[in-house]
């Protein structure tokens, strides 16, 4: 299938976005804090035209699925309720949308925390900012997206992944103040390149989830505290003074953050890894996010030769894992980390087997 063959005409114009991958400040984006992302090289793709009746119509190749939706339909919790609810948020802005033809294509993988739905949002954002030709900078596509998945996918996120799917590329670390939306690229460390490994154990974010319950635990740590947000403390000790578990989910708001921050200073791979550990360690830990199959995953990655250090990436309750390795020993070590995990009982897949970065 294609554009033309499902709508009958050609696509007036086309945008992608790459889905992403963080390295180190997870779960730190909706306590105002610090994130350290990176994009992949995966993309979703869209085709965009005008419709040829009242309706939009949008086409997943991927799911083989056609949705004709109206402005008076109520929107089904689909993969359309993204794209809807980005509709409806720039129509909020004072620009109309006219009914639109929308034909999608995607290689970022779906349950793997790397991000799927924002690739989505963005890449919707983008083609009909070339359609219309709307002034709304990358930015601002990063702040309708988030609200799409807010409002209309019931997932209460953060920001980072709608602004490492605007902003990052392949080549650097984006460095993002969350609260004033300043970012910066940021080099990776010297003679690096990073690996991604899906566990295998797809996670769903969406309403329902522990994600919404660990957004809500921080907000309650956040009242009791008497701060505006857990990103305005800075020494792990003052929150001892809360019950658990808004002890725990608080000192790895704070260490992840004092984290992303110490890495972006420029530190040899082996810091940098450690503080990777570091990181996979608070959220199994003290966030409690991590599953026993993302445990061994990381763990193994952790143990083999030429692995600075690995973590869980994404919102977790399954997903992927990171690891930051040595240049163009991506290869072998997946290889090796595959199989170990394999033998373990558990079934994973290589999802960047070799991104050089930095030689």
């Amino acid at each position: 299938m294609n554009f033309q063959r499902v709508f009958g005409t050609l696509p007036k114009t086309q945008a992608s976005a790459p889905g992403r991958v963080n390295l180190l400040g997870e779960h730190t984006d909706y306590n105002d804090g610090f994130v350290l992302p990176t994009a992949i090289p995966q993309r979703t793709i869209v085709q965009i035209g005008f419709s040829s009746d009242d309706r939009h119509h949008f086409y997943s190749a991927e799911y083989d699925e056609l949705i004709n939706f109206s402005d008076d339909d109520t929107i089904p919790q689909k993969f359309v309720s993204y794209i809807c609810g980005c509709i409806r948020l720039v129509e909020k802005e004072g620009y109309k949308i006219p009914p639109i033809n929308l034909y999608i294509t995607s290689n970022v993988p779906i349950g793997a925390g790397l991000s799927s739905s924002a690739a989505l949002e963005i890449a919707t954002l983008r083609g009909v900012r070339a359609l219309l030709n709307l002034p709304l900078d990358d930015v601002r596509l990063a702040q309708i997206g988030q609200l799409a998945e807010i409002r209309y996918a019931g997932l209460n996120c953060g920001i980072m992944d709608q602004m490492a799917s605007s902003l990052a590329d392949t080549n650097t670390m984006l460095f993002i103040d969350t609260r004033s939306l300043e970012y910066r690229p940021v080099p990776f460390p010297a003679g690096t390149e990073i690996l991604v490994i899906d566990s295998g154990e797809s996670h769903n974010l969406a309403a329902g989830s522990g994600y919404n319950k660990r957004r809500a635990e921080c907000e309650e740590s956040v009242r009791i505290l008497g701060v505006k947000a857990l990103r305005d403390i800075t020494d792990p000790k003052a929150v001892a003074v809360l019950p658990e578990p808004l002890r725990r989910r608080s000192r790895h708001v704070v260490t992840e953050n004092n984290r992303v921050l110490e890495a972006v200073k420029s530190l040899p791979a082996e810091r940098f890894g450690e503080l990777m550990n570091a990181s996979h360690a608070s959220q199994r830990d003290d966030y409690e996010v991590s599953t026993p199959a993302v445990d061994a995953l990381a763990a193994i990655l952790q143990s083999i030769p030429g692995v600075f250090g690995a973590r869980l990436t994404g919102g977790g309750f399954g997903g992927a894992c990171v690891a930051l390795v040595k240049s163009d020993k991506g290869g072998v070590i997946a290889s090796e980390a595959i199989d170990r995990y394999q033998r373990a009982g558990y079934t994973g897949r290589v999802l960047v087997p070799e991104v050089k970065l930095n030689s």
